[in-house]
């Protein structure tokens, strides 16, 4: 039989309320328990006193006897001065996830428009110049343009006759 030292959770919808017992593995959160070593109430104020309730010696003489503490008891126990400190490692949990990578990406990505949109504004008044004469060279290709669909007019007309 493996026993653990956990929290069950009792309380109303909304309003939860802790003890923490040992009990065995297999047994179900709320279920069955052999014994309840303290309470813990996340409604009350973290400096509160009464928030976390322990009894320290009998949680001592479980350990002893093999109990393992789940995380949660385990920082319980760790904030008591009970166990040390353990250093733990979630590199994962300040990653944003993949919907704010893309709002991410997205931005940037407007950002970069903006900035292009601001350098072509910048360089347009030095470009004007050449700009202006730019369409007097367009001039002759759109002529040459306009003779092109006329003589492709002209051989239709011609067959059609």
């Amino acid at each position: 039989m493996a026993t653990v030292i956990r929290l069950a959770r009792g309380g109303s919808k909304k309003r939860p309320f802790y003890r923490i017992v040992v009990a065995d593995s297999r047994m179900a959160r709320d279920g069955r328990f052999i014994e309840k070593v303290g309470t813990y109430n996340p409604l009350l104020a973290k400096d509160n006193e009464q928030r976390v309730q322990m009894d320290v010696e009998r949680i001592q003489e479980w350990i002893s006897k093999g109990a393992q503490p789940t995380d949660r008891v385990n920082r319980f126990l760790e904030a008591a001065g009970l166990k040390e400190k353990t250093e733990r490692n979630n590199p994962n949990k300040a990653k944003p996830g993949k919907k704010a990578e893309e709002r991410v990406a997205e931005k940037a990505e407007k950002e970069e428009a903006k900035r292009a949109a601001a350098e072509e504004a910048a360089n347009a008044p030095a470009e004007e110049a050449p700009a202006e004469e730019a369409p007097a060279e367009e001039a002759p290709a759109e002529e040459a343009a306009a003779e092109e669909a006329a003589a492709e007019e002209a051989p239709a007309e011609e067959a059609a006759s």
